[in-house]
């Protein structure tokens, strides 16, 4: 059998090309800078209501019984107390506790691939349809099971459609009556929709749509967006990476302050966040994660600094 001659200068190019598209797909030097650039803001970044490296895993990967797999988008619901997710496949809403119980499932017609959801006030919640690249409104009430979405508001946003890489989370802004908007990629986006009226719609909308972009095009070094939440009561903007297993935090101007790796044996995680979805925060600073296929995450701010 005759040898195979190998190229070794073919396999130093090989090897140069594979890790230099490495750095630039998830952006390694982009992540390390502003890695360090935030730690050394740390003394200013501990004094606002959302210092992430603080934070440590209180519940790890908690399977949710009852839910098996296509967990997406996470909001929190202060007048019930609860978290709210969607699934697809089939589309369906579930209420959860904040430990992670299941508490309802609530079936959705009028969608096809509900990737997030946001709650708004008064038991009306905006969900993102991936196939649809449409936000619909619905409402939810205590004993609600099922709900249709078929002729209620619809805000279609074909901006960059590509299949299945499209809105994937929301978050309202109660404050301002905006909805935060994450494109996933191709390219990366943040939209903020302002002008929607959704408790009246008879009266249809008169709405704005622009890019939020933070204080530098390359602070956004992130190679997904999976979610997002806005902290009301500090301002800042939490975004969430599936890929990068990554969530950052950005200040009202802009600027990114701080960063939460969902790495194994980062904040007290013994495992890595296999695929990050969804992402709220709650009333007293917790920050809940949901990892396809039904796992639950809870962080909760501690006094010690965070480590390897």
């Amino acid at each position: 059998m005759p040898r195979v001659k190998i190229c070794k200068p073919c396999l130093w190019i090989a090897l140069l090309c594979t890790t230099f598209l490495f750095f630039w797909y998830f952006k390694v030097l982009a992540l390390g800078y502003y890695w360090v650039a935030t730690s050394l803001n740390s003394a200013q970044g501990k004094v606002s209501a959302l210092w992430l490296p603080d934070y440590r895993v209180a519940v790890e990967g908690l399977p949710i019984e009852g839910l098996t797999r296509n967990t997406s988008g996470l909001t929190f619901n202060e007048e019930t107390g609860t978290l709210f997710t969607v699934i697809n496949r089939p589309p369906q809403i579930a209420e959860l506790t904040t430990d992670g119980r299941l508490l309802r499932v609530i079936e959705i017609d009028g969608v096809k691939d509900p990737e997030g959801i946001t709650y708004v006030e008064r038991g009306t919640y905006v969900i993102s349809d991936e196939e649809s690249h449409s936000m619909v409104w619905v409402k939810i009430g205590p004993d609600t099971r099922r709900v249709s979405v078929n002729g209620a508001s619809r805000l279609g946003l074909s901006i960059d459609s590509v299949h299945n890489a499209s809105f994937e989370g929301v978050s309202w802004d109660s404050a301002t009556d905006r909805l935060f908007v994450v494109k996933e990629k191709m390219p990366l986006r943040v939209l903020v929709v302002s002008g929607l009226d959704v408790f009246n719609e008879s009266t249809g909308f008169n709405i704005n749509i622009h890019e939020w972009q933070s204080s530098s095009a390359a602070s956004l070094f992130v190679s997904d967006l999976s979610s997002l939440t806005l902290h009301e009561p500090s301002g800042q903007l939490l975004l969430l990476s599936d890929e990068s297993a990554l969530i950052v935090a950005y200040a009202p101007d802009g600027r990114p302050i701080s960063m939460l790796p969902l790495w194994r044996g980062f904040h007290g995680l013994r495992h890595k966040v296999p695929q990050p979805e969804g992402l709220a925060v709650g009333p007293d600073g917790a920050i809940y994660v949901l990892s396809e296929p039904n796992l639950f995450y809870r962080f909760e701010r501690a006094a010690a600094p965070a480590a390897l």
